[in-house]
């Protein structure tokens, strides 16, 4: 019996640990319709009251997550509310959310099939049902790394060393030192996420083909550009600029590239799953047609961090690039999950996915997305109804970008949005101008959020036009 004292002691502060933590979860979901958006303390302040000096001994479990909520609570923003519209940063679905606290509990390190056969198999039921979902050849390679950014990473190295093999060359053998220059093609807005991957794989910073006001990548400039050079190259197109959420060309631009023998990669960050949505799938139109494509399931899909998507067509380019070989690694015949991210180690980030898309099906994830994209228009149109202000850009997806018809206006209005509390919306530059971003990416979002955000942006662009006269 007293064998016994051990164990069930441990199993008792668990499971009350894990009760307590459950309970202030709750109170901070039930909060968020109140709540400020923005946080109410510094980094700073945060530190002090978590207490910045490591105890000598230690402390009662259920006593530290007290801490932690206590002293982080008010350094918390409510980016999980239907009123933050930040960056292109999504809120976690609740049969998302439940499914990553069971993922962390069941601590599967999800590399070997063999090794983790459950969360493994999970995960090739959610890639199967994205790739269907994104109208994507059933056979593509899809992994499950960290962020849109690593995913990028992923399908780029793949790319990397498809185009350097053509040449001869093998990366994986000999390294870059030695080897042709890759040229990579991107439209003068992609994102600075390709740059960092690309710097990653010693690639350097791309070549900027002309983009039209809106951002999409002009293909016979791409084509243009193509034919003044040779040897390997990638040509890296765009679903969603991060300020007009506008699409490329994808059709004609991969045409051009194919044609000059380049492999195409698709940034997705959150425009991807707009080929899931029936009413915006002809953004999309002549995508299936790349090489691979990147996502962060974080941002449209909803599922909580840290999860990307990595999807490579040709399923042994993607292993080639990525796959792992050890005498101690237990290797299933079939592939394993290791063989399409760059770790060894992590957690089963595709269990979410899997909550989330078997929670919704394929009607309700064309419904959320198209939701979000609805919800970006009766913004645009709120925000035409305000004195001197302006949309630049065509709403066609999720994102809005509004300028105050000056840049000391719009900075002091997002300040004052800010200072506000009741939504949340970036300032950026575009275009050579101060702009206010609104990027809708939350399930939660409703009509009432947009309302009521829509009235403190009236709020306060009255009170920065009214500081402007005095």
């Amino acid at each position: 019996m007293e064998a016994r004292l051990p164990v069930e002691s441990v199993r008792a502060a668990t499971n009350g640990t894990l009760e307590k933590a459950l309970r202030h979860a709750l109170v901070w979901l039930e909060s968020l319709d109140e709540r400020p958006v923005a946080p109410l303390a510094t980094a700073p302040q945060v530190a002090d009251a978590l207490g910045r000096r490591l105890p000598e001994g230690p402390s009662d479990a259920g006593d530290v997550l007290d801490l932690l909520v206590t002293a982080c609570e008010p350094g918390l923003t409510a980016m999980p509310s239907g009123r933050f519209y930040g960056m292109v940063i999504g809120g976690s679905h609740p049969a998302a959310l439940a499914a990553d606290w069971l993922t962390g509990a069941w601590d599967q390190n999800t590399g070997l099939r063999r090794l983790t056969p459950a969360t493994a198999a999970v995960e090739e039921v959610a890639a199967a049902w994205l790739l269907d979902l994104l109208g994507l050849d059933a056979d593509a390679a899809v992994g499950f790394p960290t962020s849109a950014t690593t995913a990028n990473l992923t399908c780029l190295a793949a790319a990397r060393d498809a185009v350097l093999r053509r040449t001869g060359h093998d990366v994986a053998q000999d390294g870059l030192a030695s080897a042709p220059r890759v040229r990579v093609l991107t439209g003068a807005e992609g994102h600075e996420s390709v740059g960092y991957a690309l710097r990653y794989l010693g690639l350097g910073a791309p070549e900027q083909v002309p983009a039209d006001d809106q951002g999409r990548l002009d293909p016979d400039a791409l084509r243009a550009a193509l034919g003044r050079g040779s040897g390997p190259s990638i040509v890296v197109l765009q679903a969603g600029n991060v300020h007009s959420g506008a699409f490329d060309p994808f059709g004609p631009a991969i045409e051009a590239a194919h044609e000059g023998g380049a492999w195409v990669h698709v940034d997705g960050a959150f425009g991807l799953f707009a080929a899931a949505a029936p009413g915006l799938r002809h953004l999309t139109s002549g995508f299936e047609e790349a090489d691979s494509w990147a996502t962060d399931a974080h941002k449209t899909l909803n599922v909580p961090y840290d999860c990307g998507v990595a999807i490579v067509k040709d399923a042994s380019a993607a292993r080639a690039a990525t796959g792992k070989h050890g005498d101690y690694l237990i290797l299933d015949q079939q592939g394993d999950p290791f063989d399409h991210v760059p770790e060894l180690s992590r957690r089963a980030r595709g269990v979410p996915v899997w909550a989330v898309l078997r929670a919704l099906g394929r009607r309700g994830v064309g419904e959320l997305v198209e939701g979000m994209a609805r919800h970006a228009r009766t913004f645009a149109d709120g925000v035409r109804t305000i004195p001197g202000a302006q949309v630049l850009n065509e709403v066609v997806y999720t994102q809005a970008c509004v300028w105050f018809g000056g840049d000391e206006r719009t900075e002091e209005v997002v300040g004052r949005l800010l200072a506000d509390g009741t939504t949340w919306m970036s300032g950026s530059r575009w275009h050579g101008r101060s702009v206010l971003r609104i990027s809708v990416s939350n399930w939660a979002t409703t009509d009432a959020d947009v309302e009521r955000s829509l009235v403190a942006l009236r709020r306060c662009a009255a009170a920065a036009q009214g500081s402007r006269r005095t």
